[in-house]
């Protein structure tokens, strides 16, 4: 029910020294906490000082990470939000939920810009490409989504786990996603076809049964005994 963050300058408030901190006398640990609400995803902002927090309750907050204050509120899904991630350059966000719904936000206007629908289940994160105009979803429907943000389009859908999708990041520099599933593995996959993708309209089911798709598996990682929840790549 609480984050912490870690910070190079000291906060007017709330500031607890760790001992690492002590010792080095410029980091400190601060930590806020949100009492009543059970926090299912955060993601920090990569140029303002604020964290993006999904709830349990269908609200996400924007909070300013100095000071532990509530910048914005955000509230239209119906359940918890459990994929939250800011984009890089643009005034935008976007949220994922139990209602299987994935939700793409512009802070400046301060509403709901678009909702994309196509997963079966909970929708546990979401994420922006760097660069391109796509966004990856994971969901407990067993696949993930490669969305086109700018025409709400969806661009693929990867199926090959046989349980819960727990994560979906993209590669920072090269065409490949990692994805991590409650089926004990871990999958790599090539989007380099995503790049000559024509745009027109996909057949769902056709991508869900991997015909006519533009994204293969590069490699699956097998070798744990329990489910994996995530997979990041440096």
């Amino acid at each position: 029910n609480s984050f912490c963050t870690l910070l190079g300058e000291k906060p007017e408030s709330r500031v607890v020294p760790s001992s690492r901190a002590m010792a080095s006398g410029n980091t400190f640990l601060v930590k806020h906490d949100l009492r009543s609400q059970r926090v299912k995803g955060v993601c920090f902002h990569p140029k303002r000082p604020w964290v993006l927090v999904g709830l349990h309750s269908g609200s996400v907050q924007l909070l300013d990470h100095r000071t532990g204050n509530v910048v914005d509120r955000f509230e239209e899904h119906d359940g918890p939000v459990r994929g939250v991630d800011f984009h890089i350059s643009h005034p935008m966000f976007a949220t994922g939920g139990d209602d299987c719904k994935i939700k793409l936000w512009n802070y400046k206007l301060r509403r709901c810009t678009a909702t994309l629908f196509g997963h079966l289940d909970y929708v546990r994160t979401v994420q922006f490409h760097r660069e391109q105009p796509w966004l990856v979803s994971a969901s407990d429907d067993q696949t993930l989504i490669v969305w086109n943000w700018q025409s709400r389009s969806r661009l693929s859908v990867l199926a090959g786990h046989n349980h819960y999708v727990m994560s979906g990041q993209f590669h920072p520099t090269q065409d490949m996603i990692v994805s991590a599933s409650l089926d004990l593995s871990v999958r790599l996959w090539d989007i380099a076809g995503l790049r000559y993708k024509k745009q027109e309209a996909n057949n769902y089911q056709n991508d869900l049964f991997g015909t006519g798709s533009d994204v293969v598996t590069k490699c699956v990682l097998e070798g744990h005994e329990k489910g994996v929840n995530w997979a990041s790549f440096h």
